[in-house]
């Protein structure tokens, strides 16, 4: 008969390390086994052993991690050592009671400390209990408890500084919910630390009570029920329940040591702890020299024992003369190095360093020598931060994040002049005084005047001036707007940023949002990219959107747009003024009055529509019209336009014929750049259009 067990998989040592999980759920059962049923005396030294040997592993791992959270699980190893050293406690009490022996490892501990004396093993003893519980424990106990209150008291600050190198680019999404991570793992850490002290203190107490009662006990079994004489049942039973207390207290004493190692490490750097101790103890010469000097002076007092003062005092001055030595040799060898690096980059020009300078940043600031305060945070410069919160203001009001802005000084500027350049070349320039600041009167009923040095707001091009401190109280109670030098920098870099965003946005931009696209919706990324629309023409749409200041955060809605009509025509403005229907609600939003909520337009008359229809080219994307026609047509807008802005206070968007919409922005572009045109495709069923002008041209005095 074949047995059942045949087609079973037989199982050999490597299968079973490879299943750590199932080897301490073992581990635990038979340490809580070990309580109930009793060991052999041989067994029982076989797991003394071990327990020393786990402890001495245990200090050596905490002296060799870096950093606290590299040993995460200490807690935890902690407990299970604590119990099992509470397991074998149990076993050799049962032993010694019932037998008046617990093995050759207890009985050697008893008699290699006792020596023959009980009074002094158990000084001995105590000793070690004083020094384990009160000293050891007790201070990294302290130090945990405080660790994790501070810890937990730092946490807003450390997530608020994680939040700031998110939005200015220096980590990106990934690194940052890495380092939110070891925040909590570290908060975690600490606090379960607090509480796992209070195993080795409870340990530490359990200890001297386990001791008594193996004494207290053992004399009275090995009297009564023994029939041993008194001082035979004494010398028996101490010696046994002082090297059981010491063979449990050792690996104690080294696991708390552990704890406090562990607990006190306030260095992550890649050296190891007795590398950091070395390093900043003993590379002093002149701390060993003048501790060498002291020694040998008190071993030359009388009455003191002269020789091991004058061995130690003469070992470190010997060692302050060697780490001379080795100091002044380092420098040579360091400055040889030095010296042969500075021929060899002389020498030396690789391709790599030439391509390196041929690398166009996408956006700079040049800054003069005078505006650097601006971007010193030990100064009180906090440009750096508004360039911070501008790529948070882009990504929320475009939709894509703006690539890292590089800030410099350049010393060939005028000392308060600064550049923003895009892709190497120079586009905005402005001039600011760091230490004044800037007031501008926009309402022309404010009548009385300030002292300052008059200029021009650089954005706007608006009359300013440039104030004292003292005066900038002064001039708000009167109705200025005051602002600071860096306002006005990071203001100015805005609106380059919102005029030229078309031209900011990169294939790399364009990848990083369908990847953010795809985590929301994969499907609809997968099926439009690469085989339907290539990046480069979602690209092309997109910058299209961006320069009429559309924003295209709504990935979503874009790509379904883009996915359904593509099917037509992959011509990148039929793509755009497809996108453009598909966002109509978002860019209505964007143009309503934030008080009546309501959008004011201005119309295309009729004949003039029909007039600029005739004047369309045949590809539909320009329009061909007269100069006269032109020139007049340009005259009735403006006019229209300034009396709308004069009569509702508000500015009003163009409103047309969806055919002519792209040729009409791109023939008003230069001279009106500022002004929406959208179709009537465009405004939604719930949009309230409201018509506030209408723009005509005396076509007769043309013909």
């Amino acid at each position: 008969m074949s047995s059942p067990f045949k087609n079973l998989p037989k199982l050999g040592w490597k299968d079973l390390l490879k299943h750590n999980d199932v080897l301490l759920a073992v581990g635990i059962v038979f340490v809580v086994t070990m309580m109930v049923i009793p060991l052999s005396p041989f067994l029982l030294d076989v797991f003394l052993t071990l327990n020393i040997a786990l402890s001495v592993t245990i200090l050596l791992v905490t002296l060799y991690t870096q950093e606290p959270l590299q040993y995460s699980t200490f807690p935890t190893v902690l407990l299970f050592a604590t119990l099992f050293r509470l397991g074998l406690n149990v076993s050799t009490t049962r032993l010694i009671l019932l037998y008046g022996e617990a093995g050759e490892v207890v009985h050697a501990f008893g008699n290699f400390v006792i020596g023959g004396n009980y009074v002094v093993g158990m000084l001995i003893f105590i000793i070690l209990i004083i020094i384990n519980f009160i000293v050891i424990t007790n201070g990294a106990g302290r130090v945990s408890e405080v660790a994790a209150r501070f810890t937990l008291d730092a946490m807003p600050g450390k997530q608020l500084s994680i939040d700031a190198d998110l939005n200015a680019g220096m980590i990106d999404e990934k690194q940052a919910k890495q380092r939110r991570q070891n925040i909590q793992r570290e908060a975690d850490f600490y606090g379960t630390m607090d509480g796992a002290s209070k195993f080795v203190k409870g340990d530490a107490i359990a200890a001297i009570i386990i001791t008594v009662i193996n004494i207290v006990g053992g004399l009275i079994i090995g009297v009564l029920q023994m029939g041993m004489p008194l001082e035979q049942a004494a010398a028996t039973f101490t010696t046994l329940s002082v090297g059981d207390g010491l063979v449990s207290q050792l690996p104690a004493l080294i696991i708390s040591a552990a704890t406090g190692i562990l607990v006190t490490r306030v260095n992550d750097s890649e050296m190891s702890l007795g590398d950091e101790i070395g390093g900043q103890m003993f590379q002093n010469p002149k701390v060993l020299a003048i501790m060498g000097g002291l020694m040998l002076l008190m071993g030359m007092v009388p009455g003191l024992p002269n020789l091991p003062f004058l061995v130690v005092g003469a070992l470190a001055i010997g060692g302050s003369f060697l780490l001379v030595k080795n100091t002044r040799e380092q420098a040579e060898m360091k400055v040889l190095e030095d010296s042969k690096a500075k021929t060899v980059q002389k020498k030396k020009t690789t391709t790599e360093n030439v391509l390196d300078m041929l690398q166009v940043e996408t956006l700079e600031l040049e800054i003069g020598y005078r505006l650097v305060p601006l971007i010193e945070a030990e100064a009180g410069g906090d440009l750096l931060d508004r360039i911070a919160q501008i790529r948070k203001q882009i990504a929320l009001e475009f939709g894509f994040v703006l690539p890292s802005i590089r800030v410099r000084d350049n010393l060939q500027l005028p000392p308060n002049q600064y550049n923003i350049k895009l892709r190497g070349v120079t586009i905005e320039q402005g001039e600011v005084m760091a230490d004044l600041w800037l007031a501008m009167s926009t309402d022309p009923d404010i009548t009385e005047p300030i002292e300052g040095i008059e200029t021009k707001e650089p954005a706007f091009g608006l009359p300013a001036l440039w104030i004292e401190s003292d005066e900038k109280e002064q001039a708000e109670m009167v109705g200025y707007t005051v602002v600071s030098a860096s306002s006005v920098v990071s203001t100015h870099l805005t609106e380059m940023i919102k005029k030229n965003a078309a031209e900011i946005l990169g294939r790399g931009d364009v990848q990083n949002l369908l990847g953010n696209t795809r985590k929301v919706n994969e499907s609809l990324v997968g099926d439009l990219v690469p085989d339907t629309l290539t990046e480069a023409e979602i690209q092309i749409v997109l910058q299209n959107l961006l320069r009429e200041k559309v924003s295209i955060r709504d990935m979503v809605t874009i790509l379904e747009a883009l996915s359904y009509h593509c099917r037509v025509s992959k011509e990148p403005d039929y793509l755009t003024e497809q996108v453009r229907m598909a966002l109509s609600r978002s860019i209505c939003k964007q143009h309503q009055n934030p008080d009546t909520g309501e959008l004011p337009v201005v119309t295309l008359d009729p004949m003039v529509e029909e007039q600029m229809a005739q004047g369309l080219t045949q590809d539909g994307q320009t329009l061909a019209m007269g100069p006269a026609f032109t020139q007049k047509l340009f005259a009735a807008l403006n006019q229209e336009i300034e009396r709308v802005i004069g009569a509702h206070g508000v500015q009003p968007v163009l409103l047309c014929n969806a055919r002519l919409r792209l040729p009409f922005r791109r023939m008003i572009d230069r001279m009106l750049p500022q002004i929406a045109v959208l179709s009537y495709n465009e405004i939604g069923p719930s949009v309230k259009a409201t018509a506030v002008g209408s723009v005509r041209v005396d076509l007769a005095q043309l013909a």
